[in-house]
C-alpha cells in the first residue's frame, strides 16, 4: 500500500513541544507522497484557545490548497477541571489539571460547537492522553482508558478517535522505554470485550479510528511485541468495519515521517489504501 494522507499534524502553535511551521509542512509533505492532510494543534481546555487562534492565523496565511484542512486535537479532560480553570483556581494550566480531581469525574472536551464555528474547524481529533484521577494500577488504568475512549467515540463533536491505548510517562524506564505496565508486556491483558464495544460505538457513530504512526507504530520506546499485537488489533478493527485513517502525530521541526515502514506494517495485517478515510478537498465538499 501507499500512504497518501495524514490527519494528525502539529505545528509550533501547539501548546507542547511541537516545532513545525506550516510553511515547511506544505513544502515537505509532497516529497513524502502526502496529498491530503490536516493541521491539528492541541486543545486541552479553553485555556489553550489562543493557541488555536494562532494556528488558524498561520493556516490562513499559508494554506491555499483545498486539500489542506484545518482541524484540532482535543484531549479528554474533566468537567471539574474546566470549571476550576474558568474561575481562575490554577495558574497557567497549559495541560489542564492532572491531579486532585474527583473519582468517576464527568468527562469533557475543551471545545464547544461555537468554537468550531469561530475558527472554521473542519474536523476534530479526540484523544485519551492521561489517567483521570485514578490509581496507577493496571486494571484501573485499563478501565479508565476504555471509559475515555468510549466517551470520545460517542461524542457528537469528535470525528476521529486518536491513538487508542497510547501511553506515556509513568512506568517508563531509565532508558525511556516501556516494557511492562500498563499493557506493553502483553496487549492481551485488555479484555476483548472492550475492543468489541469500542468498535461498535465507532461504527454506530460513524467515527474514524486513527492509525497513529509516530506515537504508536513507529514509537521507539514501545516494544516490538506490543507493536505487532497492536497491528493485529488495528487489523481486527478494519475487518469489523471500523473506518480507519492515518495520523503521523508529527511534532518535529521537519515533516520527516517514515511512511514507507508504516505502510509495510499495515500491509502485513491486510490494511490497504482503500480502507483509509480521506477528507474530500474543500472545493468538492463545498461545491
Amino acid at each position: 500500500m501507499k500512504i497518501t494522507s495524514d490527519w494528525h499534524i502539529h505545528s509550533a502553535n501547539s501548546c507542547d513541544e511541537a516545532a513545525l511551521s506550516v510553511w515547511d509542512l506544505l513544502r515537505e509533505a509532497p516529497a513524502k507522497g502526502i496529498r491530503d492532510l490536516g493541521l491539528t494543534d492541541h486543545i486541552h481546555t479553553p485555556f489553550n484557545l489562543p493557541d488555536l487562534a494562532n494556528s488558524r492565523a498561520e493556516f490562513d496565511r499559508e494554506g491555499a490548497s483545498g486539500r489542506f484542512h484545518f482541524g484540532v486535537e482535543v484531549s479528554c479532560v474533566s468537567q471539574w477541571e474546566i470549571e476550576q480553570i474558568a474561575r481562575g483556581a490554577v495558574a497557567n494550566p497549559v495541560y489542564g489539571i492532572r491531579t486532585g480531581g474527583p473519582a468517576g469525574c464527568q468527562l469533557a472536551i475543551g471545545l464547544a460547537e461555537a468554537d468550531l464555528e469561530r475558527f472554521d474547524v473542519e474536523f476534530v481529533v479526540g484523544g485519551t492522553h492521561w489517567p483521570m484521577y485514578v490509581p496507577m494500577q493496571r486494571e484501573t488504568i485499563i478501565r479508565d482508558y476504555h471509559r475515555q475512549n468510549m466517551f470520545l467515540a460517542n461524542h457528537s463533536l469528535v470525528d476521529i478517535v486518536a491513538h487508542p491505548w497510547w501511553w506515556h510517562g509513568h512506568w517508563q524506564d531509565d532508558s525511556g522505554h516501556f516494557s511492562d505496565e500498563p499493557w506493553f508486556d502483553d496487549f492481551g491483558c485488555i479484555p476483548q470485550s472492550m475492543h468489541v464495544e469500542f468498535a461498535a460505538a465507532a461504527i454506530q457513530n460513524r467515527k474514524r479510528v486513527e492509525i497513529n504512526l509516530g506515537a504508536m507504530l513507529l514509537n521507539p520506546a514501545y516494544p516490538q511485541r506490543f507493536k505487532q499485537q497492536y497491528l493485529e488489533y488495528l487489523g481486527g478493527l478494519n475487518s469489523s468495519g471500523v473506518s480507519l485513517c492515518i495520523g503521523s502525530d508529527c511534532h518535529d521541526v521537519h515533516y520527516d515521517v517514515d511512511f514507507e515502514s508504516a505502510a509495510t506494517m499495515l500491509d502485513s495485517v491486510g490494511i490497504a489504501e482503500k480502507d483509509l478515510w480521506v477528507l474530500p478537498p474543500r472545493e468538492a465538499k463545498d461545491g
